[in-house]
């Protein structure tokens, strides 16, 4: 199905047309975007260490307020709010992709490529960071009351507790809903933003949503790797995301171009 853009009130926004891949393309995607992250190493490091140290931050943010039993769902929002974290990232693919040198300024281009559209996709990415966060205070709160763990005692309490298989399913099940949710929105939408500005957030997320249901296997793969991809650059405390997550953006790039005609 063609591309068509809202250019009035009454037109209705439909989805770009969508290629099927295959579940060996999840592992091309993260290869190509190693490789992107190799030729621009500075770039990519320098906005991982960023994320890193907004890690940094929050850990003793958390721990000034005693809340630091939210460093795992606040770690994991890390990957609700990349669609448009990594913005920087996705430029980047774009213009090795077109045989050009990026920069750190060009980089702040993309924003201004369609930046309104961006900032809705934006929004709607902080209402469902926001939601996660207090979904995982309610399931803390439900399970160790008004005393929720602190971090020294956080792994025992988490896995090892008498409450600790309950509060792993009902935490795990509530957040792979709105996880699932938020991936099948925003998987390709911001990348397509960037790469077609004249295309608007809904057109962007619906084509992300069609793309999900046509390859929902290959997708479904994608987002264990990048859980996993997450998840590893937060037991690293932290330091692991200045590579987790410019790869996760490189890649995310090369999954838009293979899925989205």
């Amino acid at each position: 199905m063609p591309l068509m853009t809202t250019t009035g009130a009454g037109e209705a926004h439909r989805p770009a047309a969508i290629r099927r891949v295959t579940l060996d393309h999840p592992w091309q995607w993260l290869a190509a975007g190693w490789a992107d992250m190799a030729a621009v190493p500075g770039i990519s490091f320098l906005y991982g260490g960023v994320f890193a140290a907004i890690g940094f931050a929050l850990l003793f943010w958390l721990g000034h307020y005693d809340m630091e039993y939210l460093i795992l769902p606040l770690g994991f929002g890390f990957a609700l709010v990349g669609p448009v974290a990594a913005v920087g990232m996705y430029e980047s693919s774009r213009r090795l992709a077109a045989g050009e040198t990026p920069g750190i300024a060009g980089l702040l281009a993309a924003f201004g490529r369609n930046g309104a559209q961006i900032a809705l996709v934006g929004a709607f990415l902080l209402i469902a960071f926001i939601a996660w966060v207090r979904m995982a205070m309610l399931v803390f709160m439900l399970f160790y009351g008004a005393a929720p763990p602190s971090l020294d005692h956080l792994v025992g309490a988490l896995f090892l507790s008498d409450v600790s298989l309950p509060f792993l399913a009902v935490g795990m099940a509530t957040g792979a809903v709105l996880a699932a949710c938020v991936f099948a929105m925003t998987a390709v939408a911001v990348p397509m933003l960037i790469d077609r500005p004249d295309t608007d957030a809904m057109t962007a997320m619906l084509t992300s949503v069609a793309a999900v249901q046509r390859n929902w296997r290959p997708l479904m793969l994608w987002a264990g790797l990048i859980a996993s991809l997450t998840l590893a650059g937060l037991a690293l405390f932290f330091v692991g995301l200045m590579v987790t997550l410019p790869l996760i953006g490189h890649a995310s790039w090369h999954a838009y171009r293979d899925l989205v005609e």
